[in-house]
């Protein structure tokens, strides 16, 4: 156990060397071993001790308002729960009392705004309004350790309030769908990391009542999203629905019914933005989501990647009229007009680019006042001109902290690998450089972190980014990227935890290992080639063409690497849930996706073993009968063991995966799941349930492979080793 902690700190400390140079400032907070997310702005750790006693009082002002009620109510059941403590609500500010008060607040700092002070007698949290007293209470619980000794907190005094207004997460489930449970958890995590709207694009996860058709089998209810909703309000979270309206709608016009609305017929991804049926049923579709959401201020109707758009004939001529910017706005304007007098606002992805970088002689239709700009990629000048001027002529413009990769598996946190295999800036870095350098200038009205579901991934996988988010969409200026990596591991897993910065790095890799093998990455990154499997044994003479080895060489080589490198990652997650760390189902998503990238480099060996098999078998033709047979019979062991493998590795996953999801692509006894690709060919949708996570060795055909050798096997020990001693009976095929 200590080499392998001694193992984990190396790894750690290189990690930090190379993929964060120059950070390794030290805040107060590092130095008092605190561990808070997001980092408050103003924070003086003291030298003594509060020791939560049991039947602590939370004592709240009279005449409190429900939300501050309920704010109060969490916290006692959070006490409960994590610390064991007993608390009540009350009025009474004693000693050990946990004091939640609107008196002395300053409400300069806006709604998000509080003070907390813990002294030796008690704690005090003041703020001007329901969420800021709520957010002071998320720091408080950040704040207290359970020991031997009991339940305690040290000293301190912190003074907080967010550098951004609206701090967003997006939401995606266009290729899974979290249970009801998990949503309510993800909800509760977000709130407690102070995330405050929660963009969810449903696509056809949500059945919506005006078409029916559309909700995929098991997607929630009217009802269920109206309760999510509700229950969001109550964390001080504003659930935004994402309805995709020009582009990415392959979730509708899949339907043949609808195939007259697409821009063309042979793409069901983009709606012909001049045929008014297309604005008919998206008007039904978002009046819908428009109920759903009972008290939200804003839709998001997504529109882009309009590959195909102005290729339809009606559609050409306009474009010659307008451009094919104008066209985009043309169909944006119409949605969002009827949108806005349903009072809301309207988000699209699009940033303040064409109509304020100058004069644009193609740019002919001025975009929708008041349309939310949702994306923001980095081609701002350092004085932030583009969005200046988007927001002078009424644009509300939100930060689009940059999209973190759709790479299978994991995200790309400590590095990046481009096509020719150099690796370059990560997620967590590149996030962090665009968040500092544009949270605290006063020009963005939010930012949205966005989680594209094109591979599927578990949306645990996603926290770190939505935390990275939360961290310096909050305070911009503190901490350093290194000292917010390692807080993120002990606050998030709690501090039983360990090896989980080694367990990400070593799953960051596995992605790019396991996206490199067999045809995974013919689906975005061009032509590879089709894996073959060793060849059959044929003939009389055992003949066969040996080329397997050859061919897959460098692959072979690679595997043992991978193998020990996935070792190391179940060892990780199986000691944190061993150890009881927090977020423990974390660790199991993990552990079976290093079970199936081990797998996956097991399978070279699995064939490169195959083939030197039936090589011995081919060697021992004119030597012996009894090796010849030998040899065939372990080849066929090797591909019964693989096949077997490999179902037990997928089970186990999808068993683990659908703890929190609901089975992927699944159908129902009232209906059944309508399967179609679209152009985007996004990795997860390879097929309609979780069996892309294989496909690739489904498509090799071993099953038939074996039945082959099977054959050939059996031919050869009745042809030669007969009870009767026969052996010409018939010439093997």
């Amino acid at each position: 156990m200590m080499k392998n902690n001694f193992r984990a700190f190396i790894q750690t400390a290189v990690l930090i060397v190379i993929f964060f140079p120059g950070f390794g400032q030290t805040s107060e907070l590092s130095k008092a071993g605190i561990d808070i997310i997001p980092y408050p702005q103003q924070v003086k750790p003291g030298t003594a001790e509060f020791k939560l006693e049991s039947n602590v009082v939370v004592a709240m002002d009279k005449n409190s308002s429900a939300e501050d009620k309920f704010t109060a109510d969490e916290l006692v059941k959070q006490l409960a729960e994590k610390f064991g403590v007993k608390a009540v609500v009350g009025s009474s500010v004693a000693n050990g009392a946990i004091v939640l008060t609107r008196k002395g607040a300053d409400i300069k700092k806006g709604a998000d705004a509080y003070s907390l002070k813990i002294d030796e007698s008690k704690v005090t949290i003041r703020a001007g309004s329901s969420p800021g007293l709520f957010y002071g209470v998320q720091t408080l619980l950040q704040l207290f350790t359970k020991t031997g000794d009991g339940v305690k907190a040290g000293t301190i005094d912190i003074v907080d309030w967010p550098d951004t207004k609206v701090r967003a997460v997006h939401y995606d489930t266009k290729h899974h769908q979290d249970n009801s449970e998990y949503v309510e958890s993800f909800i509760r995590t977000l709130a407690k990391y102070k995330i405050n709207m929660l963009v969810w694009e449903w696509e056809d996860k949500f059945a919506y009542p005006s078409h029916p058709e559309i909700g995929a089998p098991g997607a929630f209810t009217m009802e269920e999203m109206q309760a999510f909703t509700r229950f969001a309000k109550k964390y001080h979270v504003q659930i935004v629905p994402l309805v995709q309206g020009l582009g990415h709608v392959s979730f509708i016009l899949k339907w043949p019914q609808y195939a007259s609305l697409r821009e063309i017929q042979a793409s069901n991804f983009e709606f012909c933005p001049l045929k008014k049926g297309s604005y008919d049923l998206l008007f039904d579709l978002w009046q819908d989501a428009i109920k759903a959401t009972p008290g939200s201020s804003y839709i998001h109707i997504g529109s882009d990647e309009t590959y195909e758009l102005g290729e339809c004939e009606q559609c050409k001529k306009k474009m010659e009229e307008i451009g094919k910017s104008g066209l985009y706005h043309l169909f944006v304007g119409n949605s969002a007009k009827h949108l806005q007098q349903q009072n809301r606002k309207v988000m699209v992805w699009e940033g303040p680019m064409n109509w304020t970088r100058g004069k644009n002689e193609s740019y002919k239709i001025v975009p929708q006042k008041g349309i939310v700009l949702t994306e923001e990629y980095g081609f701002e000048t350092d004085d932030f001109k583009y969005a200046k001027q988007a927001i002078s002529m009424g644009y509300p413009v939100f930060a689009y902290d940059p999209n973190p990769g759709i790479e299978p598996l994991f995200l790309p946190y400590f590095f990046k690998k481009t096509d020719e295999g150099e690796r370059k800036m990560g997620h967590l870095e590149n996030s962090h450089h665009f968040l500092t350098s544009r949270m605290n200038k006063g020009i963005f009205e939010g930012v949205i972190r966005t989680s594209w579901d094109d591979s599927g991934l578990p949306i645990q996988a996603w926290m770190m980014s939505f935390l990275t988010t939360a961290a310096y969409s909050w305070n911009a200026a503190k901490p350093d990227l290194n000292e917010f990596t390692s807080t993120y591991f002990r606050n998030y897993y709690g501090k039983q935890s360990s090896g989980a910065d080694s367990l990400y790095y070593l799953l960051n890799e596995a992605s790019y290992y396991y996206f490199e093998t067999l045809e995974r990455q013919v689906w975005h990154y061009g032509e590879i080639g089709k894996t073959q499997l060793p060849d059959l044994p044929r003939g009389d003479a055992i003949e066969y063409d040996p080329y397997w080895n050859t061919r897959y060489a460098d692959q072979v080589k690679r595997a043992p690497e991978f193998i020990e490198k996935m070792n190391r990652a179940i060892e990780i997650c199986s000691r944190n849930i061993s150890a009881g760390a927090e977020n423990k189902h974390d660790f199991e998503l993990y552990y079976s996706i290093a079970s199936l990238v081990k797998h996956t480099a097991l399978n070279y060996l699995d064939l490169s073993e195959l083939e030197r098999t039936i090589d011995r078998a081919h060697k021992a033709r004119f030597v012996s009968y009894d090796d010849v047979y030998s040899n065939l019979t372990k080849a066929e062991k090797i591909v019964e063991d693989n096949l077997a493998r490999r179902n037990k590795i997928y089970t186990e996953l999808k068993k683990t995966w659908e703890e929190t999801t609901l089975p992927k692509g699944m159908s129902t006894p009232d209906k059944k799941y309508f399967f179609r690709q679209d152009r985007t060919r996004h990795f997860a949708n390879r097929t309609p349930d979780l069996s892309y996570m294989i496909v690739d060795e489904q498509d090799l055909k071993l099953e038939e492979y074996l039945e082959k050798l099977k054959t050939y096997t059996k031919q050869f020990h009745d042809t030669f080793m007969n009870s009767q001693g026969e052996t010409t009976r018939e010439i093997l095929q």
